[in-house]
């Protein structure tokens, strides 16, 4: 077995192993690849602390520090490796590949395990990802409509069919309003999210049909990567359509759940544009009625959204459903895409 693989070799043999960052926490932190263990060889201060000496004393300097701090850890690194390898190959990376990263390789070998190292580290894997999207002819085909149709719900009951659906709203734990937040997971950095759509897209056969969920290229604080945007705004739209009062009702389930509190500072993030609704809102929260408060938001949305889709001039095939069924909606949406192909 070689020592060292490409990016893309690494990433295609690394499932039958265990994926290793040595990078220190806040590196891991800010993204990594999908799947890896965190087994940093410095804290966040140790590496500050070697690179300071790096920069300013010397190399040789800098080595020596390093070596004294991560002497007492050796063993911990290795028992930590065996526990987690079990018996199956580490795959380990750091930033650029280099000392980090066949520091810790070489004590996983001496120890008896095998290990292999990516070469170029971190930022050779990162640089796969347009060159994914350039490279194969994606046919994308994205799933629009107005708020409270339950697009979401749409997508996964086709993912569960077995239609490959990249799902950004889950990638990003958000669902893309400025109520989109609530109920939700902390968000990732954009740098993760981006991975997260990466390791998604290799899994998927680029020959077949890819659904997508119709979004503005800021999801809550991540941003769409713009080659990937760009590819969104070119792609076939399906505009999902359901009867308004059972979107309010959808959308009065969803989120009545929540806080008048959670509820009102959601609101407030929009309450210059919503104007005299602002106030309506606050007051349909602060006397139970959920309802009022939605269709408020709801009349918001259906305004921005028809402004959007008119600034596009992005053609589309309409979808409508009378009944709240995304089991049914997908179903008829996997059937009505397979005549038009």
């Amino acid at each position: 077995m070689r020592e060292t693989l490409s990016a893309e070799a690494f990433l295609s043999e690394s499932i039958r192993g265990i994926m290793i960052d040595v990078r220190s926490p806040s590196e891991y932190q800010a993204g990594h690849i999908p799947g890896a263990h965190s087994l940093p060889l410095f804290t966040d201060a140790e590496r500050a602390e070697v690179g300071t000496l790096y920069t300013r004393v010397g190399k040789n300097e800098a080595i020596e520090r390093g070596l004294a701090i991560v002497g007492p850890k050796m063993a911990r690194f290795v028992q930590t490796a065996r526990k987690q390898a079990a018996g199956k190959t580490l795959y380990v990376y750091c930033w650029r590949g280099g000392m980090r990263s066949g520091s810790m390789a070489w004590l996983f070998r001496t120890a008896g395990m095998s290990a292999v190292v990516l070469e170029g580290g971190y930022r050779a894997y990162r640089r796969l990802f347009a060159p994914l999207l350039a490279a194969k002819p994606w046919q994308f085909f994205i799933l629009g409509g107005f708020t409270g149709c339950g697009k979401s719900d749409v997508l996964r009951a086709m993912a569960r069919k077995g239609e490959q659906v990249l799902d950004l709203e889950a990638l990003a734990n958000h669902k893309g309003s400025v109520f989109g937040a609530l109920g939700q997971e902390e968000q990732p950095t954009t740098e993760e999210f981006i991975n997260r759509i990466h390791a998604s897209l290799r899994r998927f056969d680029p020959a077949q049909p890819v659904w997508i969920e119709g979004e503005s290229q800021t999801i809550g604080h991540v941003v769409v990567p713009v080659e990937l945007y760009r590819m969104m705004q070119s792609a076939p739209l399906v505009l999902f359509s359901l009867d308004p009062e059972a979107r309010l009702q959808r959308l009065v389930r969803e989120y009545g759940a929540f806080s008048t509190e959670e509820l009102a500072a959601a609101f407030a993030k929009i309450a210059k544009r919503l104007g005299d609704g602002y106030p309506r809102a606050l007051q349909s929260l602060e006397a139970g009625d959920t309802a009022g408060a939605a269709r408020i938001a709801m009349h918001y949305y259906d305004k921005c959204y028809t402004r959007s889709i008119g600034k596009e001039n992005h053609s589309f095939r309409e979808f409508f459903m009378p009944e709240d069924d995304p089991e049914r909606a997908a179903e008829l949406l996997i059937e009505k895409f397979r005549k038009i192909k």
